[in-house]
């Protein structure tokens, strides 16, 4: 792994600057994945075969963005504490298809909640809104602020603030509200995925851009940014 991907490592944990296209962790021999790298780098500093890296949370293989990983079993159990408890704080950037916004949509500096009730298919990987009493739904909460739009690309960038963590939670409930991440061919509407293809967008526009939590041994809060590299970022101020 590139050091440069490094954001801050300790005796007790390591963040990192996942790569959208690489997983948090495969099975899939010959592939490559974030603990992969992470237990190469760490053995190669450390002169050890097999370090420990303790996978505290995850990020989907096309998602850009941060991660940590403990170092110590303490460490590993004092994070997962922190994730169980929401005190572990994540942002996102994303990039949604602008022609539809409604003007309340984009007004600056305004935040709007989504709360959806989320059930994961396991056959087909996929996640779906259903009715609050559907069996096996779960409730999901994020918050969004449009932060600046195109009208000559027809996009807008968007930051989210997750208050719960479901599988494909920002793809699902963003879709469902009307407003599609360009990139994103399982869950976004038909105009979206056309906007995609005549912009050339075949990543999904999505990047876990912060990330804050307490730090497992100190106590210390610690809020981690990086600034998105994928290209469809690049077009924005931000």
């Amino acid at each position: 792994m590139d050091k440069q991907r490094i954001i801050y490592e300790d005796k007790d944990i390591i963040v990192c600057h996942k790569p959208a296209g690489i997983a948090t962790q495969t099975a899939k021999v010959g592939q490559r994945d974030m603990v992969s790298e992470v237990s190469n780098y760490l053995a190669g500093c450390q002169n050890q075969t097999k370090p420990y890296v303790g996978l505290v949370h995850r990020l989907d293989q096309p998602v850009e963005g941060i991660l940590v990983f403990a170092r110590n079993s303490k460490a590993a159990g004092e994070l997962s504490r922190q994730m169980t408890a929401n005190k572990m704080k994540k942002q996102y950037y994303a990039v949604i298809g602008a022609e539809d916004l409604k003007a309340e949509d984009v007004a600056a500096g305004v935040e709007r909640t989504l709360v959806d009730y989320l059930y994961k298919d396991g056959r087909t990987n996929t996640s779906s809104v259903v009715v609050k009493e559907h069996q096996d739904a779960k409730r999901a909460e994020l918050s969004y602020e449009i932060v600046e739009q195109q009208t000559e690309t027809g996009l807008a960038l968007v930051r989210i603030r997750l208050v719960t963590g479901r599988h494909h939670q920002i793809r699902v409930q963003m879709s469902h509200a009307g407003m599609s991440l360009v990139g994103d061919s399982k869950y976004a509407d038909e105009k979206t995925k056309q906007l995609s293809k005549r912009l050339g967008i075949r990543q999904i526009a999505l990047c876990a851009y912060q990330l804050s939590f307490e730090h497992p041994v100190t106590g210390k809060r610690m809020q981690l940014q990086i600034t998105p590299e994928s290209r469809i970022f690049q077009i924005f101020s931000v």
